[in-house]
């Protein structure tokens, strides 16, 4: 038996998502300060931020990076890094056991974002905080003006709202390492409530929800249809599921075909919802001017 494979280019089904080509900066290792950001290198713009680093993210024609984190991300407060660096406290990063400077906050990673034209998907805390500060930051960054997150933006010199259309609802919180850890059952109720805010504060965002962390996860599968069951009203054509350092076809295909024996799936069977399988490589031991320290890409999976 021979195979065969035809292709043609008016067997189109669908566009493919820009966001498919995506990448990740977190407040991890090198990848922010002397990564991205080292003020004093020989290509450091004046905001820090260095050019070489920069030239090689352009070359991968990257679409996308969520920021902050990550684990990171867990125990991160947002409001840290607005206003005056002076201002900004220390904080301790339980998440690598560093500190944290805030040196690199809000502003500024949406200036660099701006500079390599990459669009950002902000992630939210949800490990140690909630649906008010989820609310909050959608306030801050998207409101044009007169609230008091807004005016507050404003007052920090964005005068026009950052337009952050890409939203994650935390990070791999179904694995004991993360700060604020969760069962499938408390992260899809305050996933859920803090979407459902969110969307309230700009309806033209779009929401990323968490999957298993992994396929070896002892609620994997069951942790899918629990979170789903809560968020798929909110997260739409929006569902990312994480893998630390590896990706399985066979796990791709086991995923996507469980899916359609979850209920209330099968209730609505003209709804579609796009899979965003994701990992990432962390290059230990290499100086950001030699390589991208975090790559982060997104494969696709449509059913």
């Amino acid at each position: 038996m021979k195979a065969k494979m035809i292709i043609n280019k008016d067997f189109e089904i669908d566009k493919v998502d820009p966001r498919i080509y995506g990448s990740f900066v977190e407040h991890l290792g090198r990848c922010v300060y002397e990564g991205i950001y080292e003020p004093g290198h020989k290509t450091a713009n004046a905001q820090g931020f260095r050019g070489d680093v920069k030239a090689l993210v352009k070359e991968l024609n990257t679409t996308i990076i969520r920021y902050p984190g990550g684990n990171f991300v867990s125990g991160y407060n947002w409001e840290d890094g607005i206003g005056p660096k002076a201002l900004r406290p220390k904080r301790l990063d339980l998440a690598w056991k560093t500190m944290e400077t805030n040196a690199v906050g809000l502003h500024e990673f949406v200036t660099w974002a701006k500079e390599t034209n990459i669009e950002i998907n902000m992630a939210v805390n949800l490990g140690t905080r909630g649906v008010e500060a989820a609310r909050n930051i959608v306030e801050y960054c998207n409101h044009p003006s007169g609230s008091y997150w807004s005016d507050l933006r404003i007052k920090n010199g964005a005068k026009e709202p950052f337009k952050i259309k890409t939203w994650c609802l935390g990070n791999e919180m179904d694995g004991p390492w993360q700060i604020g850890a969760k069962t499938a059952e408390e992260y899809g109720r305050i996933a859920a409530e803090a979407a459902k805010a969110m969307k309230w504060t700009d309806e033209s965002i779009e929401l990323v929800a968490c999957g298993s962390s992994s396929s070896q996860m002892p609620t994997f599968a069951s942790w899918e249809a629990t979170i789903l069951e809560h968020t798929y009203e909110y997260i739409l054509q929006n569902w990312r599921s994480p893998f630390p350092r590896c990706f399985f076809f066979d796990f791709c295909v086991l995923f996507v075909r469980m899916i359609p024996n979850i209920p209330f799936i099968k209730r609505e069977v003209y709804r579609f919802l796009t899979t965003l399988f994701s990992f990432y490589i962390i290059t230990d031991g290499c100086h950001a001017s030699d390589k991208v320290i975090h790559i982060y890409r997104l494969c696709q999976v449509a059913f």
